[in-house]
């Protein structure tokens, strides 16, 4: 019996060594993870890494990003391991340093009673503009929880710091610390707050060229705004990243399990807690308990946004926010980033025949890069592909608009 163990244990040790030796001494295994590895690099450049579809109907436009603008027509090349969306999307804010800003911040009064806070980056070192009267000027819209700290804004006014411009960051009614001095908050469709600030800082600097970019629900807002206004604005033009372009679509898709887990179950948290310090001003006009059971942000807008803004239903609410509908009036031009993994606004829904009847309007259609995502390189910590196109379109405008702006 015992010899029978021993032979047992003999056998197993030999099998153990000559598996490891098999497999990574004899090569076999080394060429498994080689194979492995050019199967995947293969895989990468002929499925994954591509240029960007970039949607003009006007050719001027076209010729004129091409040339200053070139980043919209390289490859885009994705982090090579995390290239789908939801996953681009989850480590974003995880993955990105946080550039330091120093702000200066500055409330301003609304013609309802109640206030907004803008956060300043006035860039007074600034070597290429230093006459503070003419400094170029980006306005900054954030996402629907965002404010002047997200790590896509901090980067935005890095760039903006390196070519000499002044930014401006409009933070959504009582979502920066600020007080609300008003039972009322913000929505994607109601543009009177962006209104009031574009005037503000417009007054402050009328000299000054100036441009706005928005990201997620700021680009929804922007967009509303622009398709309202026409060319009657001070903006000379504009910058749209990972808008969601239809929100019947957009919650549709954040409501399919996964979304929903991933991120529809976080992002309704997120607005219930951006809202319950105010609920001693809010609770005079909601039933803030039935607020607060929402399990969806659909749910969350259907007691509480679209009741704020005097919706007669969620419908009626979602078919205004939806900048889709609003596209072909804008009169400035604006180039809008997508990519068409992004849960928070399908592919489908991105309105590519709408832009092409609007020689205003450019579309760049990413195929991977999910919401606000766009990661790229090894390890994405710096610079993300948004990044680049924020600061070569912003770049192109300022310093080669009038090209493009008699058009």
């Amino acid at each position: 019996a015992m010899d029978w163990k021993v032979l047992t244990r003999e056998l197993s040790l030999y099998l153990e060594s000559q598996v490891r030796v098999g497999l990574f001494g004899s090569g076999v295994g080394l060429s498994l993870v080689l194979g492995f590895g050019v199967a995947y690099a293969c895989y990468y450049l002929n499925s994954i890494a591509k240029k960007p579809q970039l949607v003009a109907s006007n050719d001027r436009f076209c010729r004129f990003l091409e040339e200053y603008c070139p980043v919209v027509t390289e490859t885009y090349y994705p982090t090579i391991w995390c290239w789908e969306g939801r996953v681009q999307t989850l480590l974003r804010p995880f993955i990105t340093s946080r550039p330091q800003v120093q702000y200066r911040n500055e409330l301003i009064k609304t013609a309802d009673g109640g206030q907004i806070s803008l956060d300043w980056f006035d860039n007074n070192d600034s070597l290429y503009y230093p006459d503070t009267s003419t400094r170029p000027t980006v306005l900054l819209l954030p996402g629907l929880t965002g404010t002047s700290k997200e790590s896509y804004i901090l980067h935005m006014i890095h760039q903006s710091e390196t070519l000499g411009y002044r930014c401006v960051v409009f933070n959504n009614r009582g979502i920066a610390g600020e007080d609300l001095l008003t039972p009322r908050t913000y929505c994607a469709a109601n543009t009177e707050d962006l209104e009031a600030v574009i005037h503000h800082v417009h007054s402050l600097h009328p000299s000054a060229p100036f441009m706005a970019a928005g990201v997620s629900m700021g680009g929804m807002l922007l967009l509303n705004y622009l398709g309202k206004t026409g060319r009657d604005t001070p903006l000379m033009a504009a910058a749209i990243f990972s808008a969601g372009w239809n929100v019947f679509e957009s919650v549709e898709s954040l409501e399919k399990p996964l979304n929903w887990l991933l991120f529809n179950y976080y992002l309704t948290t997120c607005l219930q807690s951006s809202i319950s310090r105010h609920r001693q001003m809010l609770e005079k006009l909601f039933d803030m308990d039935l607020v607060m059971k929402a399990r969806t942000v659909r749910e969350f807008d259907k007691q509480f946004t679209s009741v704020m803004f005097g919706y007669r239903s969620i419908d009626d609410y979602y078919e205004d926010a939806s900048p889709c509908r609003k596209l072909k009036s804008v009169g400035i031009p604006v180039l809008c980033l997508n990519s068409v993994d992004d849960v928070f606004s399908p592919g489908h829904a991105i309105p590519v025949e709408t832009a092409k009847q609007n020689a205003n309007v450019a579309l760049v259609l990413t195929s991977c890069g999910g919401h606000i995502g766009f990661l790229e390189g090894i390890w994405p910590r710096k610079c993300t592909y948004m990044d680049r196109v924020f600061k070569q379109f912003v770049q192109a405008m300022f310093e080669h608009g009038n090209k493009i702006l008699s058009m």
